[in-house]
């Protein structure tokens, strides 16, 4: 099942997604709900990992000092080689 809606952009947006659905021979509709979708699916997933963590930081779950100090370690040396 669908649902259908009407959503308002820039006439620049509107121009550069047609201009995109051409290119791919698909709708202007049909790229409008990929990029919805693509969207929905990345703010779903970033909200999952926030709240996982959220939650571990609740639990007490940190890493030590040693585990911060060996991560900044690697990357302070790379940035000094380079």
């Amino acid at each position: 099942m669908t649902a259908a809606f009407t959503v308002r952009v820039s006439d620049e947006t509107a121009d550069k997604l047609n201009q995109i659905a051409e290119k791919l021979d698909r709708s202007r509709a049909y790229m409008a709900a990929e990029a919805i979708e693509a969207f929905v699916e990345k703010q779903e997933w970033q909200l999952a990992e926030i709240e996982a963590g959220l939650a571990e930081a609740n639990r007490g779950e940190f890493a030590s000092d040693d585990d911060v100090a060996k991560v900044v370690g690697k990357y302070v040396k790379s940035a000094r080689q380079s």
